[in-house]
């Protein structure tokens, strides 16, 4: 069998997909990034994925409906062999064909511990965990369903906040536990050992 192959959407820098880049170059993670897609054509994220030889493209989403563009990102997942597809800052909501189509194949990673601030997005977020004075955050890794960050829950990781917190200081913080559970997952999924039943996300043997 060979290498499982990742195809990742972005609107943002794409810090997350460095480490995914640095585990695979490192020899750590057997796994491959197959292309990168950005709607947004000065996303770093491409840029990012260019620098490492990875095939990084731009499919501008402005004034095209949601179905008709998702159509056109599974052609391209399908020419390149994608396995698994991860969601690392992709600031656009999937269309239910698309969801359907790559049905527990779609990993999210959001800035908080769900299902407790969702819907948000980046900095919003944490600013509004500051807001409301909440003690402990997190990430957590999902699968994507129809819903707003409602799909079935892969992995979480608490992060502590500080008293003079900012809402840059913890997005630091919180992308380092982002990375750690989605390069756990990703080895899982490869492995075969995630299991959705129902709401739960189980890992098996």
């Amino acid at each position: 069998m060979g290498k499982m192959k990742i195809g990742v959407l972005g609107s943002t820098s794409g810090t997350d997909l460095q480490a995914v880049i640095d585990e695979i170059e490192s020899g750590k993670l057997d796994a491959e990034i197959s292309v990168v897609i950005s709607n947004k054509e000065n996303a770093f994220i491409l840029e990012r994925a260019a620098k490492h030889g990875l095939k990084a493209l731009c499919i501008p989403s402005k004034g095209r409906e949601r179905e008709e563009y998702d159509r056109d990102i599974a052609a391209i997942m399908h020419e390149n062999g994608v396995q698994l597809i991860l969601l690392i800052g992709y600031m656009k909501f999937l269309s239910e064909w698309f969801v359907d189509k790559f049905r527990n194949k779609i990993m999210n990673i959001h800035p908080s511990l769900l299902p407790a601030f969702a819907g948000g997005m980046d900095l919003d977020v944490h600013q509004e965990i500051l807001d409301h004075g909440v003690k402990v955050t997190g990430a957590t890794l999902h699968f994507v369903d129809e819903g707003a960050d409602t799909g079935p829950i892969i992995a979480q990781k608490c992060v502590q906040i500080a008293e003079d917190e900012t809402k840059g200081t913890l997005k630091e913080k919180v992308q380092k536990a982002e990375q750690e559970i989605i390069l756990r997952a990703i080895r899982l999924f490869a492995e075969g050992k995630l299991k959705v039943d129902g709401r739960k996300v189980k890992v098996t043997d």
